[in-house]
């Protein structure tokens, strides 16, 4: 584990150094909670200072030298203070001392925890903060007595007063990534930052709590915590400190929310006293938040809660629990969540015998995505003779929770127990669904399809029909699972969640084929029936993502990607370690990700994705065609290749109908690898697979890869009657007008553009995709473009290279063949004289510095402006930019 390193807080450390070398150049005072990072960006700031300007003195107050006059500054000033000065003279005389040390300097005066500080010394800085070449920073912990020199500094206008905010989401992220040398999973961070509430002190004391126990794990460079916490003895004393001494009464408060909350006020009333309610809350422990109409009741920290019950006896623990149960019976379940609260409670406690409650509460969490605490309850249900729905459920979610043996075990432990059609429907669909996709047994979709012949309820042979239907489209048969999905949609007696499930497999079909706006419609119907179908079967979620996703990503619409990435469904399976959830939504989001330029934000949210569904068959293998895809755009070729083998290795055979994004991933990393012509049959043999199965969503996305290799002109598809075959151009041409949205025939104008060699028109497409957010594929359409400007040596070109460097500015890292054929060939001395010329050196300079002549350096520069495509210096810097994207020579 790295040293605690310096991240995030940029906006923060530009303050603190304005606040010393601005224009007015006052100081600043930052205050906070302890452990929030003041003391940390107090040092950071005042360690970038140059010891030339300034004289900088940093001083650390402590309890210690609180009750010493000048104890404070003591590590400041002489040890030897002049006798006989009045209390005035020796402020007096401490003021000229800095100044004599500061020499001429502006003096800098950091105090750490300034709060601490003595009177005298209090009186002194408040003193120097008046003198007109000092700046005063310093930092307050929040909740301390101040001395009065000191809270004058600001309300005298002396300096600035700042409150320190938490770290963000994103900061806790980065500083988590630093730490532990490697990105961490999204739920996972998620996770710690909730807990540690953006303290980064308290972070710490998590992350070495977690790593000492063993609770952190690391799979594809990306680390996953497990969600268990050891309150290690520095956590503990850290938590104790913040605590304190507790009463009886407020204690009981304190525990009381801890395993309630979010407790209603009114209820807490009804368990406690209400002064010690009121002391608990002044004293920072819980606090109240408004939900509605109704004022609940939390703890003031996270932690407090792990604190509260890791140290509550076990009996007490019980007593407690079943007393918050007993409340809200008294009360009646009011809310939704309500009576899972109770089953989590009377489970808790030793209380729960009602097998109905611990079932509805069961469905209750796995509706939520919640699947730990699902699998918990279905247990406990069937244990207390929930019977065949319990062991239904269970084997669900053990399906969910990757356990799929045991959830075989559990269902076949209650075939018995099937006296009717609808238990049989259930039982088919259930085992179907665990042998189909999680123990991959592909001769399922026979079985299935038999045995749910042989049932006479019309409403239950539609529920298997629908589930025997998106079997079949996961195993390519389309034509057979369109034949199903619309029997099952024609209906009457199909339950909701049968025809959702129905619809959600002609959505998918809808969008492989390209036919987005009837997907698109029918996943709003899906979406709008959802409160009538999750309780019954919350899975059907993720039928209708995968088909929103596929249709999203098929049309290029990253904005409809970046919508449901950030949808309830993300958070709830985030929040309830739903793996095939959160891993396809990654997956999505590491594809919006790579078609933005984000190389690094791809190759990084596709690892966690392959992190979080490494024990998960399911989507396995489309996780690491992404993450292989990712490392192809960066130009990272041997990392592409591994993953493709990952791919290869983990993915379902009951998934086959994703093959068409694991196969167009092959052709990027061939292609990243330098094997072009590999790539380009690859790819025409995909085009000509996808066309045979109808699939000309997918066929126009991988064509278009043909004309991002130079190839437009190449031939696809069948000979025609008179022998000659389709160029990749012309069946994008046709496509355009079968498949729906705006994109195909965007891409179509670039195949005829390309062809061409219209400079003109591929600018135009090239503003289209970036009018589309698709900077990747503009920046190859405006590089095209700028090949034929510099063979016909136009004028236009340095615009053009103005743009490709916008373009490419605002991208990470990426390296596509498109782009690399733009880069000239330019010799070591080329490189080096460009380099410096767009720098603002003068050829002058750049001949007295590299020894050469400046008639040598004047003719380096021609042949690199020839090579370029511009007609000068001043195009120069925006040139190198275009095919580097930087200021330099080298890919960036």
């Amino acid at each position: 584990m790295s040293r605690w390193g310096f991240v995030g807080r940029t906006d923060e450390l530009d303050r603190l150094h304005s606040a010393v070398d601005g224009a007015e150049g006052r100081g600043l005072i930052l205050s906070g909670h302890a452990g929030i990072g003041k003391s940390r960006l107090l040092r950071e700031g005042v360690s970038a200072l140059p010891a030339d300007r300034y004289a900088i003195w940093y001083v650390a107050a402590s309890t210690a030298t609180a009750a010493l006059p000048f104890g404070g500054l003591a590590q400041v000033l002489p040890a030897e203070q002049p006798q006989g000065l009045s209390p005035a003279g020796v402020l007096r005389w401490g003021v000229e001392v800095l100044q004599e040390q500061a020499a001429g300097r502006r003096i800098v005066l950091a105090i750490d925890d300034a709060h601490l500080l003595d009177p005298p010394s209090a009186a002194l800085v408040h003193l120097l903060a008046r003198q007109e070449n000092t700046t005063i920073l310093g930092t307050l912990r929040n909740g301390e007595q101040v001395p009065l020199p000191i809270r004058a500094l600001w309300t005298d206008d002396l300096v600035e007063h700042f409150e320190l905010a938490p770290l963000g989401p994103a900061e806790t992220a980065n500083l988590l990534a630093a730490i532990l040398d490697g990105p961490v999973d999204a739920g996972s961070a998620d996770r710690l930052f909730r807990l540690s509430a953006g303290n980064p002190l308290l972070l710490r004391e998590l992350v070495l709590a977690a790593a000492g126990g063993g609770e952190l794990d690391r799979r594809y460079g990306v680390w996953r915590w497990t969600g268990r916490l050891e309150l290690a003895p520095s956590l503990t004393d850290l938590i104790d400190t913040r605590i304190g001494r507790l009463e009886p009464g407020v204690r009981a408060v304190v525990e009381l929310v801890a395993f309630g909350e979010p407790l209603g006020l009114h209820l807490l009333y009804q368990a406690a006293e209400q002064a010690d309610v009121e002391l608990a809350e002044e004293r920072g422990l819980i606090t109240m938040v408004r939900d509605d109409r109704r004022l609940d009741v939390r703890l003031a920290h996270p932690l407090y809660g792990e604190m509260m019950r890791r140290r509550c006896p076990v009996t007490r623990t019980r007593r407690l629990q079943a007393r918050l149960a007993e409340l809200l019976e008294l009360v009646g379940a009011r809310r939704r969540g309500d009576l899972l609260r109770v089953a989590v409670w009377r489970l808790d406690s030793g209380t729960a015998q009602d097998a109905t409650l611990l079932l509805g509460a069961a469905a209750q969490a796995f509706a939520r995505y919640d699947v730990p605490l699902a699998t918990r309850l279905a247990r406990a249900a069937l244990d207390a003779g929930g019977g065949f729905d319990a062991a239904e459920l269970l084997a669900t979610i053990l399906m969910f929770a990757d356990r799929p043996d045991e959830a075989i075990r559990v269902l076949d432990a209650v075939a018995g127990e099937i006296d009717c059609d609808q238990r049989r429907s259930r039982w088919l669909t259930v085992r179907g669904m665990v042998s189909y996709w999680g123990l991959s047994r592909e001769s399922t979709v026979e079985e299935i399809a038999q045995a749910g012949a042989a049932l006479t309820d019309p409403g239950d042979q539609a529920r298997v029909r629908a589930f025997e239907a998106i079997m079949r489209l996961h195993g390519l048969d389309g034509t057979a699972a369109l034949r199903l999905a619309r029997s099952v949609l024609d209906r009457p007696a199909a339950s909701v969640a049968a025809r959702e499930l129905a619809r959600c497999t002609i959505a998918h079909l809808d969008a492989a084929r390209g036919q987005f706006r009837s997907s698109a419609t029918a996943i709003a119907r899906v979406a709008a029936e959802a409160p009538h179908w999750r309780s019954d079967m919350p899975y059907l979620q993720l039928a209708m993502e995968l088909a929103r996703g596929t249709r999203l990503a098929l049309a290029g619409d990253l904005a409809g990607i970046d919508a449901i990435v950030a949808d309830e469904f993300a958070d709830l399976a985030g929040a309830g370690d739903f793996r095939l959830g959160t891993g396809y939504l990654a997956i999505l989001q590491a594809y919006a990700a790579r078609l933005r330029g984000r190389s690094g934000e791809a190759l990084k949210v596709s690892l966690g994705a392959c992190a979080v569904l490494a024990t998960s068959r399911v989507y396995a293998g489309l996780a690491q065609a992404e993450r292989a895809q990712a490392a192809a755009l960066r130009g990272e070729a041997e990392h592409a290749a591994e993953a493709m083998a990952e791919a290869d290795r983990t993915h379902a055979p009951g998934m086959v109908v994703l093959y068409p994004w694991l196969e167009q991933a092959r052709g990027a990393v061939l292609a990243a690898g330098g094997d072009l012509p590999g790539a380009t049959k690859h790819l025409g043999d995909l085009a000509d697979r996808l066309r045979g199965d109808g699939f000309a969503g997918h066929e126009v996305l991988v064509l278009h890869d043909l004309v991002r290799l130079g190839q437009a002109t190449a031939p696809v598809g069948p000979t025609c009657t008179d022998g000659s075959r389709r160029t990749v151009a012309q069946r994008l041409g046709e496509l355009s007008e079968q498949v729906d949205g705006v994109l195909p025939p965007l891409l179509a104008r670039y195949a005829r553009a390309t062809v061409a060699g219209d400079d003109a028109e591929l600018l135009a497409v090239a503003d289209g995709f970036a009018a589309l957010d698709l900077p990747v594929w503009a920046a190859e359409a405006t590089a095209t473009a700028l090949r034929e400007l510099r063979r016909e040596r136009a004028a236009s070109a340095g615009a053009a290279h103005q743009r490709l460097a916008g373009l490419l500015g605002g991208c990470d890292q990426i390296r596509t063949p498109a782009l690399e054929a733009l880069r000239p060939a330019l010799s070591d001395r080329e490189r080096q004289i460009a380099t410096l010329a767009a720098a603002g050196v003068t050829s002058r300079a750049i001949a007295e510095r590299l020894f050469l002549s400046t008639r040598t350096v004047e003719n380096h520069l021609q042949r690199v402006y020839s090579k370029l495509g511009i007609t000068g210096r001043a195009e120069l810097p925006a040139a190198l930019r275009s095919i580097t994207g930087h200021d330099g020579t080298e890919p960036a």
